[in-house]
């Protein structure tokens, strides 16, 4: 698994059949800053992954990729390689949090 943030979608008009329905988002791998070791900084890599949540732009979420992006009820049929399968509320890192969700929504 990796943090992962949303940056953006994906439309894709005309796509195999199993996937009409899902929802393409375009997600950003995060790590921990490893000078600081204090905040979440981007890989620079970007990937578009199925959305089996209902995550939104800008959220830091969980994703999984190759072949365990197919090992959930939502994904078991899809040719999908990188599935969304968590909203990330709070990161903790040596008892400092490096991220909290409400207080990013709240523009802290």
């Amino acid at each position: 698994m990796f943090l992962a943030k949303v940056t953006g979608s994906v439309v894709a008009t005309q796509k195999t059949d199993s996937m009409v329905g899902h929802k393409l988002l375009v997600v950003e791998p995060y790590r921990i800053d490893p000078q600081e070791r204090n905040h979440l900084v981007s890989t620079g890599r970007t990937f578009v992954a199925v959305d089996a949540l209902g995550a939104g732009e800008g959220e830091f979420v969980l994703i999984t990729q190759g072949s365990s992006a197919r090992l959930t009820p939502e994904t078991s049929k899809l040719p999908i390689d990188c599935v969304i399968i968590g909203l990330v509320d709070t990161v903790h890192l040596q008892s400092q949090c490096i991220f909290n969700r409400e207080k990013q929504t709240r523009g802290e």
